[in-house]
């Protein structure tokens, strides 16, 4: 292939587009540099392995992915999954959480590159949206949860958000003033930059003015304000971690969540980031970016990455062209690692849960849920229950829980589906159902149905049960049924024999049954079922029109 050495995402690059990356790149690194460090406290890991993580999301990324705005980047969608699932086997701070986490990352990488490379993208699809903004309003209830301990310098703790919140309680008379006042100052600065440019980097002048503000007021030594340390100064060290059986098999729970949140954010953030750009991207080709991504931020002792909504979005609105913007912010963020690091010995820990909660807000999508709410209550009310089994039970729990009710809900709709009654608009020969507020006229002795769904075993009998009460309530003598198939993709076995059964009991009672606009499939179906054998060839009709003039003949 020509060119094959070229990453996929800058091939056909101009020389024009340079100042856009570069400057979208240090954009990124603004905004980024604040929030990965943020993350990686998230997860109970030291601030640089955030910074680590940036690095080998992006520059994976853009040597694999196909997306040109997509970035990739420790994430606080799944850092408390992370610090749940390798917290319940290793102490937090221990060199073996941070061997499992690194480890986590490995384990998570490769089900994302066997994911991508068997081209399962597909199932993404099998989280609703009402599920999926469910699930992050609860992570975001996680987080904050897990920063109120930071924000009120108190001490931490407790398994859930409900344990979190009652110790933090019980000790809010211990709280350190001036780290609510950090905290509060922070994210007044992110909000309020937010709210005149989404451009400016809120986060990053927060991160400045708050190590300014503890080096000129002796926040640290005279006030108790808690401030990050020491931070690993230089290059990353490659390294295998490993893990026993026993432990792999206590990862996995945690590593199949976050790959399929991951799976699934990836999934809307691609989405949402083609819709604005016009541009095309292959999903699966983007999941073996971001897998390994993570298999490399494991080989350098960081932890699992995943696309980022926010950053990507900034991303786009900076003007960005090619991934060349993600590899100059990776640059700048390993150039800060590796040359500039004492700074951030004095900062708060208070700026980092702020920056956290600000994060929060972004992923708690109160619009949405209303949006929702307004459209289908039985929707939202999945939503919410997602959000508090998440937020109150546990973030692997709320996710199982949310795909059997997202299944739940779409086999319940299939089961009983909708269905319509036909009436043929007067003047005309179109066949419309008569619930749709416009004038239908009957013929009489003649039902025409119309069911919105396949006919399957889960709603053979209802199909059943339902034509046969028509037939009966019907308030004249029905002498014909026809059954409309335009909305019926296929029929299964159990299905096919409700519709003998059923065709066999209105035909003891006189009642004619033809079958009108099947498809090919549905056609298919009905022959090799035994079923137009039953009915007679001259019971199938293209249209229901057809149908009912060659019944009354």
């Amino acid at each position: 292939m020509k060119n094959w050495w070229i990453p996929p995402t800058l091939r056909g690059y101009r020389v024009s587009w340079l100042a856009a990356d570069a400057l979208a790149g240090l954009t990124l690194v603004a905004v980024a540099l604040p929030s990965q460090m943020a993350t990686a406290r998230l997860a109970e890991l030291p601030a640089v392995l955030g910074l680590y993580a940036f690095v080998a999301g992006s520059l994976l990324y853009a040597l694999i992915g196909s997306n040109r705005h997509l970035s990739v980047g420790a994430d606080s969608t799944i850092a408390p999954v992370l610090a749940t699932g390798v917290g319940s086997i290793a102490a937090v701070g221990s060199f073996r959480y941070l061997t499992l986490m690194a480890f986590l990352a490995l384990v998570v990488g490769a089900l994302l590159l066997a994911v991508g490379l068997l081209r399962l993208g597909w199932i993404s699809e099998f989280l609703s949206t009402p599920v999926i903004t469910g699930i992050l309003g609860g992570i975001a209830v996680e987080i904050v949860a897990r920063q109120l301990p930071v924000i009120f310098g108190v001490r931490g703790g407790g398994s859930t958000t409900i344990d979190r919140v009652r110790l933090i309680i019980d000790q809010i008379g211990h709280a350190n003033g001036w780290d609510v006042v950090v905290a509060l100052g922070v994210l007044a600065i992110i909000v309020g930059a937010q709210r005149i440019d989404r451009r400016i980097p809120g986060a990053l002048l927060g991160l400045i003015l708050s190590i300014v503000a503890v080096d000129a007021l002796g926040l640290a030594s005279h006030h108790g304000v808690a401030v990050l340390g020491t931070v690993h100064e230089g290059l990353p060290h490659f390294r295998l971690p490993s893990a026993s059986w026993s432990q792999l098999r206590q990862l996995l729970p945690a590593a199949f969540t976050v790959a399929f949140v991951c799976i699934a954010q990836t999934a809307a953030t691609v989405r949402a980031s083609t819709a604005r750009t016009s541009a095309t991207s292959d999903f699966n080709r983007d999941l073996v970016g971001i897998g390994a991504g993570s298999v490399a931020a494991g080989l350098i002792g960081a932890f699992a990455v995943d696309a980022s909504p926010p950053n990507t979005a900034i991303v786009t609105a900076s003007g960005a062209r090619s991934q060349l913007t993600h590899v100059v912010a990776a640059a700048v963020v390993l150039g800060v690692v590796v040359l500039a690091t004492a700074p951030l010995a004095h900062l708060p820990e208070a700026t980092l849960g702020a920056t956290l909660v600000f994060i929060a807000t972004k992923l708690f999508r109160v619009g949405e849920l209303r949006t929702i709410a307004r459209f289908d209550r039985l929707e939202f009310t999945l939503a919410a229950a997602t959000l508090l089994a998440v937020a109150l039970i546990g973030i692997e729990q709320g996710i199982a829980l949310a795909m059997i009710l997202s299944l739940a809900d779409r086999t319940r709709r299939v089961a009983r589906p909708r269905d319509a009654i036909l009436g043929r608009e007067p003047g005309t020969d179109h066949w419309i159902p008569m619930d749709i507020g416009r004038p239908t006229e009957q013929v009489p002795g003649v039902l025409v149905y119309l069911a919105y769904a396949p006919l399957w075993y889960g709603n053979a009998d209802y199909f059943h049960l339902r034509v046969r009460s028509l037939v009966d309530q019907a308030s004249g003598s029905i002498k014909a049924v026809i059954l409309d198939a335009n909305a019926m993709s296929d029929i299964d076995y159990t299905g096919l024999q409700a519709l003998r059964g059923l065709a066999l009991e209105l035909q003891q009672l006189g009642v004619t049954v033809a079958i009108a606009r099947a498809s090919r499939l549905v056609h298919h179906d009905l022959k090799h079922g035994a079923l137009l054998e039953q009915l007679g060839d001259d019971r199938l009709f293209t249209s229901v029109e057809g149908a009912v003039t060659a019944l009354q003949r």
